[in-house]
């Protein structure tokens, strides 16, 4: 038995929790969940434990309980044993870990795993300072605003349609990710909580983070003309040369993401029409556009020149029937 489960044990945990080892020669199990050890509240989650084929009981325990949270004969073959959660609470978010019992004894505890419960608060939001769209070497601040007396704050990126999130939390609501480069795209979500816990809120919104300048730039027009009388309609055409499947439209100094046209016909040239009907002031402006592959969606091209889009006339008076 190694010094530092003897310390553990003698301790029982500073929180209560026993076990009733008695061999120093086995091998330390492994705990391991499935799907995530971040779990929505109301939801499922499996928890297992992997020991040796000679195993013939498994506990599970939980830190800050004295007594085993839950006990299992071994799957056949007896190398493993699976502890279920159906519906996870917030008295289900914790600290979990398990032994096995073989002819000798029992084994020695295995690696602690962190349960995080997410959903017992309201979700925050998410917002980017400057804005969700920006080009390599930029600044950039995620922040997470939540509701009152909430004081630790978590950050995830989706890495893939189900990713892993272990959550890591901090006192301050602002993340600081700049300067950014190609690799800081992508969408991410925020939670909120209370410090010392397991428990979080439910994830904001997503928010996606798009960096510019991975390909070569479009270019951009108007049609009829970047001069538009109030009322009217116009289409900004946005063509790329070299091929691409995705088009997006952002007028500068908006904190709105961008518009965005997905093609069906990939051919290279390709070209996107973003059409503006009823034209007013809130749409006076300069406009760019960018393009990029679904493949890589968070990553655009570079910038096209700029067009100004200007509105002119006065709002024509309302009919009178």
């Amino acid at each position: 038995m190694t010094l530092s489960l003897t310390a553990l044990l003698c301790l029982g945990l500073s929180l209560g929790l026993r076990t009733p080892v008695q061999a120093g020669t086995l091998h330390k199990p492994t705990l391991w969940p499935e799907p995530s050890s971040v779990i929505p509240w109301g939801s499922s989650v499996t928890i297992w434990c992997q020991g040796i084929l000679e195993a013939k009981d498994y506990r599970l325990y939980k830190e800050g309980i004295s007594k085993p949270w839950d006990r299992q004969k071994p799957l056949d073959p007896g190398n493993k044993a699976k502890f279920s959660i159906t519906y996870t609470t917030e008295y289900s978010a914790g600290r979990y870990y398990c032994s096995y019992l073989s002819s000798t004894g029992w084994s020695e505890l295995s690696d602690p795993l962190d349960l995080v419960v997410t959903g017992v608060y309201r979700e925050p939001s998410l917002s980017a300072q400057p804005g969700p769209l920006l080009l390599p070497g930029d600044s950039l601040t995620l922040q997470c605003h939540s509701e009152p007396g909430l004081d630790k704050f978590a950050l995830t990126k989706d890495k893939g349609p189900t990713p892993p999130q272990r959550l890591q939390g901090q006192h301050s609501p602002s993340f600081p990710l700049g300067p950014v480069d190609l690799t800081h795209g992508g969408r991410y979500r925020c939670y909120s909580g209370h410090n010392l816990s397991y428990v979080w809120s439910a994830p904001s919104a997503p928010l996606d983070i798009l960096i510019a300048g991975k390909y070569r730039k479009p270019s951009l027009s108007a049609q009829p003309g970047p001069s538009v009388p109030w009322g009217a309609n116009v289409t900004l055409q946005c063509r790329s040369e070299v091929r691409a499947d995705t088009f997006h439209l952002h007028r500068e100094g908006s904190l709105d993401p961008p518009q965005q046209l997905r093609l069906q016909d990939t051919a290279a040239p390709s070209q996107a029409n973003f059409t503006i009907s009823t034209v007013t002031w809130g749409h006076h402006g300069t406009y760019r556009c960018y393009s990029s592959h679904s493949s890589s969606p968070f990553q655009l091209s570079q910038p096209s020149d700029p067009l100004e889009l200007l509105v002119s006339g006065e709002r024509p008076p309302p009919q009178v029937h």
